[in-house]
């Protein structure tokens, strides 16, 4: 494994990624794969699906959860705070930017085909993770069956709740048919979280949940994070499961109007970044203060907080669980599922959502072609995906 970094380096790396990693929670797993483990080589694929089916298990946002777990493992908690502003500050203080300024996207031809480029090339990235995290975690019958069966579970159930399902079965079927050669891997992903550390931050977790809704009748402010504290706690997913808990908590109650909402959320989906730094719109334009940049900073830092205290509750006990014998044959199954819930999330939302014809399907083929064969890097293909986008839609 090469030299820890510092977090400086971490914040820029994950800055650059928070620039260019469009498409959803799914794609951002796909560009992270692409930077920390095909090109940095900061861990392995078998710790970076354990670490995915973690963040997938747990609720909060999946990909900046995985982002905030890479900078700890990298730079100690400096790395997994510059991790989590270099990922969440592009989109976030674009958002909040547009909400203090009244300004939107433009409309027009080429603004509407730029978005749908960056839909186009989050295919070929989503594309890219699954196939290669297929070669590496689904190497045999068994475990390429246990990926299908993941797919089969989520069709029949579909949801978070469906998504643990088929992880938590994908575990079980691992621990019974992926014992062989199952021997315990070396601790290649450390997170370097005590035990003392990790039942402090879950004791935090469930002070804030219990003392906000208490404190939320004397003081707006308090009102505003218990709202985003309680959608950010309750959520599994992440990204688009999230919306419907922020509609009842702002739109019902008042502070945004229903307008107001939809627009944010069509910006959000139109920048990099998470799709949980639509909370900076949000609580930007509360109708009572506190609103502007301190309602978007309060709402931003408490919808993101509940995820990361829960995943620093859970990495001390996963580090040592994931070392066993019996949890590494669990861990084999379970990544398997991950590999199928993945490949189900390229067709759709992925794949429905951006190929719309023949044009569309020939670009995202190019752009798997350059990131696969010819090594192109992703910060290259974005920009070129979108363009191509873009002019497709002038000439249409």
């Amino acid at each position: 494994m090469p030299a820890r970094s510092t977090p400086i380096q971490v914040f820029l790396v994950f800055l650059k990624l928070g620039l260019t990693s469009f498409g959803g929670p799914v794609a951002h797993l796909g560009y992270f794969r692409d930077e920390f483990v095909i090109r940095r080589r900061w861990l392995s694929d078998a710790a970076y699906g354990d670490l995915v089916a973690l963040c997938q298990f747990l609720p909060g946002p999946a990909s900046s959860q995985v982002g905030f777990a890479l900078g700890l493992m990298r730079a100690g908690w400096a790395g997994a705070v510059a991790a989590f502003l270099g990922f969440t500050l592009p989109s976030a203080l674009l958002l909040a930017g547009l909400a203090l300024t009244g300004l939107g996207l433009g409309g027009g031809e080429a603004a509407s085909g730029l978005v749908h480029g960056l839909k186009i090339v989050a295919v070929a990235i989503v594309a890219q993770a699954v196939w290669g995290m297929a070669r590496s975690l689904c190497p045999d019958r068994t475990r390429a069956g246990i990926a299908l069966a993941a797919v089969l579970v989520l069709i029949l159930l579909p949801g978070s709740v469906g998504m643990m399902g088929a992880i938590a079965a994908g575990a079980a079927a691992g621990l019974v048919l992926c014992r062989a050669g199952s021997a315990p891997a070396p601790a290649v992903f450390a997170a370097h979280v005590s035990r003392r550390t990790g039942l402090a931050a879950l004791i935090l977790f469930a002070a804030l949940l219990a003392a906000l809704p208490l404190l939320a009748p004397w003081d707006q402010g308090f009102a505003l994070a218990e709202s985003f504290f309680r959608a950010g706690s309750l959520v599994f997913g992440g990204g688009h499961v999230v919306l419907p808990l922020l509609e009842a908590g702002t739109v019902a109650t008042g502070w945004i109007a229903p307008d107001a909402f939809l627009a944010g959320y069509g910006l959000a989906q139109a920048v990099p970044g998470p799709l949980f730094t639509f909370a900076a719109w949000l609580g930007a334009l509360m109708a009572v203060p506190p609103n502007g940049v301190a309602g978007a900073v309060i709402a931003l830092l408490a919808l993101f907080l509940p995820g990361f205290l829960i995943l620093t509750a859970a990495l001390p006990f996963w580090d040592r669980l994931r070392r066993q014998p019996g949890a590494q044959a669990a861990m084999a199954g379970a990544n398997a599922a991950v590999v199928g819930i993945l490949g189900l999330a390229l067709y759709d939302p992925v794949f429905v959502s951006a190929i719309a014809g023949r044009a569309d399907f020939a670009l995202a083929l190019t752009c798997f072609l350059a990131l696969t064969l010819w090594k192109a890097p992703s910060w290259a293909v974005v920009p070129l995906a979108a363009g191509a986008g873009a002019a497709m839609s002038l000439a249409a």
